[in-house]
């Protein structure tokens, strides 16, 4: 019987070769291909044909959120497995609504990988213990429901952050943006109840956190 062959997307060349060797020591299981980022995931799709994904949700560029919401587009039926240093609730129901079969915390014990990919293979959803616990606590962000619409940001939100973390002053970033100050105040006010963070402080970790910056 032919293995499953799986793509590993990861910006971190060692954590994604690491995982790439994990996953050749599981048997059924092949690595075709391991890329950087969502965009060069999303295009070697056809030429890897993967039977599945273990993808990093922090990802420069193309983060993992939009990637996720681009191959169920192109590849519903793919399983995605997400894996990453990130536990916020944000970052594991976002994954969830967009498509992804599992979350995965890096730090977690190292034969839990092949737990959760044989989970996800046979149709079921997987959690790390730790990213179930901080889904248990109950949604923080009311524009993120299972089964409903994700809202996501904006490209200008996602662009007001990103100058907000290069720590651009309201004049820098409406002088760029070719909007008044004004806005640029409205869209950090907006930013900020959108992902529940209390100062400008939460808006650059979440950029960075990211790899927008």
């Amino acid at each position: 019987m032919s293995s499953i062959r799986v793509v590993i997307a990861d910006g971190d060349p060692l954590a994604a070769e690491g995982v790439a060797e994990r996953v050749r020591s599981l048997d059924g299981l092949s690595v075709v291909g391991i890329v950087r980022n969502g965009k060069e995931l999303l295009e070697g799709l056809v030429g890897f044909d993967p039977g599945l994904v273990v993808m990093e949700v922090a990802m420069p560029g193309m983060d993992g959120i939009d990637t996720m919401r681009a191959i169920r587009r192109m590849r519903p039926d793919l399983p995605v497995l997400a894996y990453s240093t990130l536990c916020n609730i944000e970052y594991i129901n976002s994954m969830r609504t967009e498509g992804a079969a599992g979350y995965l915390l890096k730090h977690g014990p190292a034969d839990e990988l092949g737990s959760a990919i044989s989970t996800i293979l046979s149709g079921r959803e997987y959690l790390s213990e730790e990213a179930a616990r901080e889904v248990e606590q109950g949604y923080r962000f009311t524009s993120k429901q299972l089964g409903g619409e994700y809202i996501g940001l904006t490209e200008r939100e996602r662009e007001v952050i990103r100058l907000i973390a290069l720590e651009r002053t309201n004049k820098e970033i409406a002088d760029e943006l070719c909007v008044s100050i004004d806005t640029v105040k409205t869209h950090r006010k907006h930013l900020m109840a959108k992902l529940n963070v209390r100062s400008i402080a939460g808006l650059v970790r979440y950029a960075v956190e990211r790899r927008w910056v």
